[in-house]
């Protein structure tokens, strides 16, 4: 992964480096402990995994929330976004 301003990715045309017997591919994203960097170091595809991955939890909580109290499923969601929004915090 190239990491660099917009002007200067787009006049980078390498697409695979030679390393030893093989040949490695470079890509415009990569993850590293869950955390999704992409070439700007933006974080516009970190974000959005991390939406989809809260929205996912969400979901999974719908079928059981009418056995909770209001109170329960409060405590419930802010667990499970607070998990996601905070994880790997130190990294960002």
């Amino acid at each position: 992964m190239w990491l660099s301003s917009s002007q200067q990715l787009d006049k980078i045309a390498i697409r695979e480096v030679p390393l030893l017997s093989t040949r490695v591919t470079v890509v415009d994203a990569a993850i590293d402990l869950s955390v999704v960097l992409d070439r700007q170091l933006s974080l516009d595809a970190h974000v959005t995994a991390v939406c989809r991955s809260g929205y996912y939890q969400l979901r999974q909580l719908r079928p059981i929330t009418r056995s909770l109290s209001v109170e329960t499923a409060k405590s419930l969601v802010q667990a499970f976004m607070s998990n996601r929004l905070d994880y790997c915090n130190v990294i960002l």
